[in-house]
């Protein structure tokens, strides 16, 4: 059961806040600019979902689950490193 939650943990998902995206995966502040998402020092950041601010930037369903498909495929998890 524990091996279930951490490896849920390992990985980025669309339900998690910008601020907990960039603590547990720094490294995705690139492919977040990359994406014309400067969510970085926005308040917005601590309080909205990922999936609540690629919507208010105009992203679809398809372009959100491409964008955590991309984090998780190319940022490891800082935690996952120690």
């Amino acid at each position: 059961m524990k091996n279930e939650q951490k490896s849920e943990n390992t990985k980025a998902n669309k339900d998690m806040s910008f601020t907990e995206l960039i603590e547990k995966f720094p490294k995705s502040t690139e492919i977040l600019i990359n994406h014309g998402l400067h969510c970085i020092g926005c308040m917005m950041a601590r309080v909205e979902s990922v999936e609540q601010g690629c919507k208010s930037h105009g992203m679809n369903d398809e372009q959100i689950n491409k964008l955590i498909e991309e984090i998780n495929g190319k940022v490891p998890n800082k935690k996952a490193d120690n």
